[in-house]
This record gives structure tokens, C-alpha cells and sequence, in this order.
């Protein structure tokens, strides 16, 4: 039915377009010279154009159809920053040529064509520069949005980009559901292509890894976290580099912090300047703190360690413990004495001895102390 209406309608302005025609100079002075004959000739006009516009209806519609599918569909598969960057800087360019062309109107011959090429020339760059230049534009506008507080929190932009580590690792999901995070997660096209490559991999641990990585991306978008997820692509990052390479180059170009989990990635970073949250020192910081001294109850030997004797147990939170004398122990569950703690930034580490060989070596120190006196 919408059809039709639309059929009828394009035939009533090919209807209209025959009337205007028979006011064009060449064809108004044959239609004068008709003499009477001139209303039949318009009425033969308007008749033809409207047949035309009436039969071309239908091929009409469809290209309509397929040109607006064609930009509805690049629109939706274009990103939000690019979107955004091209409207301003068109915007920007826009406004440009128009200051540029105003004064130039009055010039003879071409004055009137300058606005003209004006339009689509600065157009044409502003929309080329706002795209290019979109990561930097959208971190404006975050700042001008979130305010100076949230700058200071998570850097110049607000956002923070992953690894792809720490995205397989899986603790980021936990950490953003606790609110420690706030402003927005940045995950660049090339570590979701990382993450994909491992997802198809041949060997099975791998592939595991990356698509338990994509299920928890998944679950992170689905969620309401309090917290906003964007995968972007990233112009002008040397992609024949590795991942951490690329990974540094965005951090500086956005001026925030890499969220990472990897050793090797925390250090080069902050060589050159990039502002590392590295969730192993997190989870380090809201782990028990053990002094020297202090008694840990019921830990289970479960290995023995690289030195002779030594005896190998892991707490909950998966911190190694070091026994000294406990390899005797593997199997057992014992209470320990903590004797150091060694911290790095792969994690913590407690030497401790069994309390038992503690009790007695300390009573046996007491016996000869006493021994000495007496």
C-alpha cells in the first residue's frame, strides 16, 4: 500500500516537472506559436512526464531503498569515535570555507563558484583530519564531560587500555565489578585480533585461553558494571610491530594507563614514560600481610622446593609458601613459622620452617643458654 502511495506521488511531481518545463524560454516560445493549440500541449507534457515518473517509480523506490541499506549499514559498521571525529571536523572545515568565501562572492566571473570549491575542499580535509584525529577529539570531549577528578584518577583521557593478558587472566572482570575502576576500558582492535588468533589456535591449552578471554569480554559488555567497554581501531600504529609495542604507542597517544598483568610489558612501559595498573600488584596489596614470626595454621606440603629439604605450600590466594626441613612433610598439613617475606612484583613469597623443628630448635637454644649460666 506504502508503495503505491509513494508510485502515485512520483507520478504527481513527474506531473509537476512537465508543467515547469513548458516555462523554459526555447520551449514556451514553440507552445506561443501553437496559438490555441498551446494548452494541449502543455496538458501533453504534463501527461508524458507524469506517465514517465509514474512507470519509473518502482525502479525509483528500490534504488532508494538500496542507497539508504548501503549507508545504513556502513553507518552502523563505522565506529562512534570515527562518526564523531568526521562530523566535527567536517563541521570545522565547513565553517571555514564559509569565512574564506564570504568576501570572495563579489569577484567577477568566478566569485560566485570560490564558496563552492571552498566547501568542498576544507570539507573534504576537516572530515579527513577529524577521523584521523578522533582518538584525541573524544578525549577532549571525556574530559570536558568527567571533569579534572576523573583525569586525575585514570590520566589525561580517562581511559585505560588492556592487555591482552590480563583480559585471559579474568580477575579484571571481578576487579571492575567492585567499582575499583572507573572510567572507560579501552580494547584495541589489535589485541582482539591477539585474542582471536589464540581462540583458533591448534594447541588446546591456548585455545582454551583465548576464547575463555572472548567469553569474558563478552560478559563485561553484557553486564552492568558501572563501567564503559570500547573496542576502537587505532590509524597510524605501525602494525608490523608487536603487540606491546603498539599497545605503548596507544597509551601515549591517549596519555593513560596500560592494565596489564605481564612482567616483561609492566617494565618497557615504564621506561618510556606509561603509567602501568598492574593487577598482580593489586591483588598483592589486598593479600594478608605475614611477619616474621607469625604462625600460619594448616597449610598442606604438597611438593618439595630447589633447595635440599625444602617443602613447598600455597595458600588460598595462591601465595607460595617456602618450607624450610618440609620436605619430610609433603602429603601433610602443618602449621608453619613464618621466618621472611620476599615481595616482587610477580607476586609474594614467605619462607617459614614447621613449628614443631621452630620449637624445638627454640627450646634447645634455651636449654644451652641455661646450661651456660648454670
Amino acid at each position: 500500500m506504502l508503495r503505491k502511495i509513494v508510485r502515485v506521488i512520483l507520478g504527481l511531481i513527474g506531473a509537476g516537472i512537465g508543467y515547469s518545463l513548458s516555462y523554459l524560454p526555447f520551449i514556451n516560445k514553440l507552445i506561443a506559436s501553437a496559438g490555441i493549440a498551446r494548452y494541449s500541449i502543455v496538458g501533453l507534457l504534463v501527461l508524458v512526464t507524469g506517465f514517465a515518473g509514474f512507470m519509473l517509480a518502482p525502479w525509483l523506490i528500490e534504488v532508494t531503498l538500496r542507497m539508504v541499506a548501503f549507508f545504513e549499514s556502513t553507518l552502523l559498521h563505522t565506529p562512534m569515535q570515527d562518526l564523531i571525529g568526521g562530523a566535527v571536523g567536517l563541521i570545522i572545515g565547513l565553517v571555514i570555507a564559509i569565512l574564506l568565501g564570504a568576501p570572495m562572492k563579489n569577484i567577477p566571473l568566478v566569485g560566485p563558484y570560490i564558496p563552492i570549491v571552498f566547501s568542498i575542499l576544507f570539507g573534504y580535509l576537516g572530515l579527513s583530519v577529524g577521523i584521523k584525529k578522533k582518538e584525541e577529539l573524544t578525549g577532549l570531549l571525556t574530559m570536558w564531560k568527567t571533569g579534572s577528578k576523573q583525569g586525575r584518577v585514570g590520566g589525561k583521557s580517562g581511559y585505560k587500555v588492556l592487555d591482552t593478558n590480563v583480559i585471559i587472566d579474568g580477575r579484571i572482570s571481578d576487579i571492575c565489578r567492585t567499582g575499583f575502576l572507573d572510567g572507560t576500558l579501552v580494547i584495541p582492535r589489535f589485541v582482539l585480533e591477539e585474542l582471536q588468533h589464540i581462540a583458533d589456535s591448534s594447541d588446546l591449552l591456548r585455545r582454551n585461553k583465548g576464547r575463555r578471554g572472548l567469553d569474558i569480554l563478552n560478559q563485561m559488555r553484557k553486564e552492568e558494571q558501572g563501567i564503559k567497554i570500547e573496542i576502537r581501531d587505532f590509524d597510524g600504529v605501525d602494525n608490523k610491530k608487536d603487540v606491546d609495542y603498539r599497545l605503548i604507542q596507544v597509551c601515549k597517544r591517549l596519555g593513560c594507563p596500560v592494565v596489564t598483568n605481564d612482567y616483561n610489558l609492566n617494565k618497557v612501559a615504564e621506561l618510556v614514560g606509561v603509567r602501568v595498573l598492574n593487577i598482580n600488584d593489586l591483588a598483592n596489596a589486598v593479600k594478608p600481610l605475614f611477619l616474621p614470626g607469625e604462625e600460619i595454621s594448616k597449610v598442606d606440603v604438597i611438593r618439595d622446593g630447589k633447595e635440599a629439604g625444602q617443602g613447598v605450600a600455597y595458600l588460598e590466594d595462591g601465595t607460595m609458601i617456602v618450607i624450610e626441613g618440609g620436605k619430610r612433610h609433603i602429603g601433610q598439613r602443618i602449621n608453619v613459622i613464618v621466618t621472611s617475606v620476599l615481595q616482587t612484583s610477580a607476586g609474594r613469597m614467605i619462607f617459614a620452617k614447621p613449628k614443631m623443628s621452630f620449637k624445638n630448635s627454640s627450646s634447645s637454644r634455651r636449654y644451652h643458654e641455661v646450661k651456660v649460666i648454670g
